[in-house]
């Protein structure tokens, strides 16, 4: 009977060894089906496949044409003064016109960074803006508490690169007004805007524009409540000009 058991214990030592095996191997199997996983997750939010947000607003992807290109936004108003300043009836501040432009701004630069682009968000007398080169600038503001709704853009009136700051203001136009809904409010571009004073401080080939998102008024709601539609529309607009001018590029090296 003793004889038999080395025999019996080398067995049960196979049988314990196929099990371990067996065990590390679906851990195994486990461990690499949760790592791909995890990779086709990072791969669809890379390329703009990501859960919608709070908004319903699906992430950006990245996007060649503003792979590693430098971008700037003015957060109107920033480390300057307040801006427009909303009151009730009794005279108490409700909402200012900074706070509304630095949300703006931010939502718009986490979306254009998460393109690939380079983004640097600027005060409005930034010491950076002398002699500025980046792709392209905007200068990000809203308007007045008036009860009044829709935005508008300008671009320098004096620029030396006018065909370019063209293409820029027209990306603005169509862009921002698919992503908000509002509507272009004509005749109120004023002189501070097409002479404002970020376009003579930035290097003149520097392509730069100013926006006015909305009113603080009509458009409230949409401001502070939906901000990342206006995001959207300042990214989306710039992406549309970074793209055009890289179809331009392209076109000019065939």
């Amino acid at each position: 009977m003793f004889c038999h058991a080395p025999f019996m214990w080398r067995r049960e030592f196979r049988f314990m060894r196929y099990d371990a095996l067996k065990r590390a191997s679906q851990i195994f199997l486990i461990v690499l089906l949760l790592s791909a996983a995890g990779i086709a997750l990072i791969l669809a939010q890379t390329l703009g496949f990501g859960r919608p947000d709070g908004d319903g607003l699906r992430p950006p992807g990245i996007v060649a044409a503003a792979w590693n290109r430098d971008v700037a936004l003015i957060s109107g108003h920033a480390g300057y003064d307040s801006g427009a300043v909303c009151e009730d009836v009794d005279g108490a501040v409700m909402l200012t016109e900074v706070e509304v432009n630095a949300q703006i701004a931010g939502l718009a630069a986490e979306r254009l960074r998460r393109t690939g682009a380079s983004v640097m968000i600027l005060d409005e007398y930034d010491a950076r803006l002398q002699g500025l080169r980046v792709a392209v600038l905007l200068s990000l503001h809203v308007d007045s508490c008036i009860d009044a709704s829709g935005f508008k853009a300008a671009v320098h009136r004096y620029s030396i690169i006018p065909e370019t700051n063209r293409r820029l203001l027209d990306c603005i136009n169509t862009a921002y007004a698919a992503a908000t809904g509002l509507p272009y409010h004509p005749n109120t571009v004023t002189h501070n805007m097409t002479e404002y004073h970020a376009f003579r401080r930035i290097a003149p080939t520097t392509p730069a524009a100013i926006l006015e998102m909305g009113f603080l008024g009509g458009d409230r709601a949409l401001l502070t409540e939906q901000s990342a539609l206006a995001a959207k529309g300042v990214s989306d607009a710039i992406l549309c000009f970074l793209e055009g001018e890289k179809d331009r590029v392209n076109e000019r090296s065939r």
